[in-house]
């Protein structure tokens, strides 16, 4: 419960409904989903920077951190998050286009999966 005092001086208590918690709040949780950036050789570290840095907003180390791993690992995990939004970036990376480099044929390859 608050009180303050309005300008005429008459006291106003604001009550608040309580914040209710229930034991099994965490089993209500979504389900958490992976988005994977899957390597290739048609795309440059230029262009997957770029991309992660408009579609994700990552910063410019993790950028390049998970373009290393992409290409040393073969996949990278870009975002972890709800799988209505998983579905949604992973939609971006596969509309964001071809990279400018000569045998590029379009946009990375990206997928989803739960996370264990």
């Amino acid at each position: 419960m608050s009180m303050f005092s309005d300008p005429d001086d008459e006291t106003v208590v604001v009550v608040a409904p309580k914040k209710q918690t229930t034991p099994d709040r965490e089993h209500r949780r979504q389900p958490r989903y992976n988005v994977l950036l899957w390597d290739s050789d048609g795309h440059t570290f230029d262009y997957v920077e770029k991309m992660l840095r408009e579609l994700f907003g990552h910063e410019k180390q993790q950028c390049e951190e998970i373009a290393k791993s992409v290409d040393a690992d073969g996949k990278a995990v870009v975002l972890t998050t709800t799988m209505e939004h998983a579905e949604l970036k992973r939609d971006q990376i596969h509309a964001y286009g071809k990279d400018n480099m000569e045998g590029s044929k379009g946009s990375m390859w990206s997928t989803i999966e739960p996370v264990e």
